[in-house]
Order: structure tokens, then sequence, then C-alpha cells
């Protein structure tokens, strides 16, 4: 059996958000080339692809951690703020992104809603199959 812990993220990340492009379930949102990914960026993202490399990369997070929920991927996409003169400050990364793309992948069937007393979402055993078949 392949394990995804195996391959170099960046690696594995770009062959799954391929994998994904061709998937009716992740379509990009229209509003994405507007909104800026977190508090602590400038600039809206200008990549074509970050909707599905933000997806492969949230996918990849659940595989590896278990149980993930939006706070927890907020503050583990999140970054550092300029803030000119003042220090810099810790800023999470915007929710709605993260809450899409968890809302698409229960609809395509790779998560599902943990019902354990850990509050957040678990890759399903059709999730799992598909991400170790792209690890082969």
């Amino acid at each position: 059996m392949a394990d995804v812990r195996t391959i170099e993220p960046g690696k594995y990340n770009s062959i799954l958000a391929e994998a994904l492009k061709k998937m009716p379930e992740f379509e990009k949102p229209e509003w994405i080339a507007f909104v800026k990914t977190g508090g602590d960026k400038q600039r809206p993202n200008i990549d074509p692809d970050f909707w599905y490399k933000r997806a492969a990369a949230i996918l990849r997070q659940a595989y590896i951690r278990g149980t993930v929920g939006v706070n927890r991927l907020r503050t583990r996409f999140g970054g550092r703020k300029n803030r000119g003169m003042r220090p810099a400050e810790f800023r999470p990364a915007g929710g709605k992104i993260i809450r899409k793309i968890l809302q698409q992948s229960e609809k395509a069937g790779f998560m599902e809603k943990s019902k354990t007393k850990k509050a957040g979402r678990i890759l399903t055993v059709k999730g799992r199959q598909f991400m170790e078949s792209l690890a082969k």
C-alpha cells in the first residue's frame, strides 16, 4: 500500500491538484479571482490553479492529521502580517475558501463530518483510496 507521507509534499500536491482539476465536484468559484487568501496578504492570488492546489493541500493535511476543521486549517495556512514599523504578527488564513473546499470534498465523497468527540472532518475510505492510488 502506497503512503502519501513517503512522497515529497510539493510533488504529491501537484499530482493531486491535476487529478482534482478533472473532477466536476471541485469547481473553482468565480469570486476566487477577487478575494485575498488571508489577512496577511496584500493582494489576491494570481495563480490560475490556486483553487486546486489549496484543495490538494487540504486533503493532504486531512490524510496526515486525521481530523481537520476550518479553524485548524486557517492556522495552518496563515502567515505573518507585515505591519510597517510595528512588529509583524501572525494572521490566520481566510475561512471561506477552506470551508468551501471542505464542502466540495464532502460532495465528492472524500470527506465526512467526524462522529467522534473531536469536531471536524475526516477522510472517508473512498478519499483515502483515491489519494493512495495517486501515490503509486
